[in-house]
């Protein structure tokens, strides 16, 4: 069981609820996102009878100084290293390529891409000297497949997925754990922006739920919900001749 925790993204979605996970059963969370009042309020939620507590830490993860700045504080604070670190934070925009923004495929790459591998990369010597601890980084399952109007988001969920299989290879043989999760729609405030069907939209609770179980098991790779699982499963076999003009008819941006 990790007694410390950092946790990216921690003031909605899936990060806020990992980070209230950990507190209640006891760990200590350094919770971070931009919105400070939103992890002020997180932390007052995690009523620490476990234990456990939230501390919030206010910054913006694109400032890589700063995210590996206050991913060493952690370290110090926490005798040297991090158990468990969760680079979670994530942005999502339209980019369809008919009418694409590069500032929007910038920010999406900054955030999704760069930040969460200077998360892992920032944990990991302290981790490597001890010998022990785990890495977990949340990609997609849009990862596997260009989904319209998605050109930014998928490429960068498809980055860390790949970026996390290295780091997996390296570490072998060693104490270090990496985890790569791979959600589906998840009831939060970036889906509930979304104004196409969901199929197989999952409930947070349940999400955490799996999630947890599944990093506590020290698992390679974590994928949910199992139906949204085999739908992508199926499109990643679909040959790019026949993939590319069916995706094509789909309007989602």
């Amino acid at each position: 069981m990790p007694k410390s925790v950092f946790v990216t993204g921690a003031s909605s979605g899936l990060g806020r609820g990992l980070a209230l996970h950990y507190a209640q059963q006891g760990d200590t969370v350094y919770a971070v996102a931009r919105r400070e009042p939103e992890l002020r309020a997180l932390a007052a939620q995690a009523d620490g009878r476990a234990g456990g507590r939230i501390v919030p830490v206010t910054l913006d993860v694109t400032d890589a100084e700063k995210l590996a700045q206050s991913i060493r504080d952690a370290e110090a604070a926490s005798g040297g290293a991090l158990d468990l670190v969760i680079a979670n934070a994530g942005v999502g925009w339209p980019t369809n390529a008919r009418k694409m923004d590069w500032t929007w495929v910038r920010k999406i790459l900054d955030v999704n891409v760069t930040a969460a591998c200077v998360t892992i990369a920032a944990a990991l010597p302290a981790m490597v000297a001890r010998d022990a601890g785990q890495v977990v980084a949340v990609s997609s399952l849009a990862a596997f497949r260009g989904m319209p109007g998605n050109a930014a988001y998928c490429a960068s969920k498809a980055a860390l997925h790949v970026f996390m299989e290295s780091v997996r290879v390296d570490l072998r043989s060693s104490g270090v754990r990496a985890t790569t999760i791979y959600p589906g729609f998840v009831k939060t405030e970036l889906t509930a922006k979304n104004k196409f069907p969901m199929p197989f939209l999952m409930e947070l609770s349940d999400a955490v739920r799996v999630m947890a179980r599944g990093i506590e098991r020290g698992k390679a790779t974590i994928s949910y919900p199992l139906p949204m699982v085999a739908m992508v499963r199926g499109m990643a076999a679909v040959p790019r001749s026949l993939y590319e003009p069916l995706a094509g008819r789909l309007k989602m941006f």
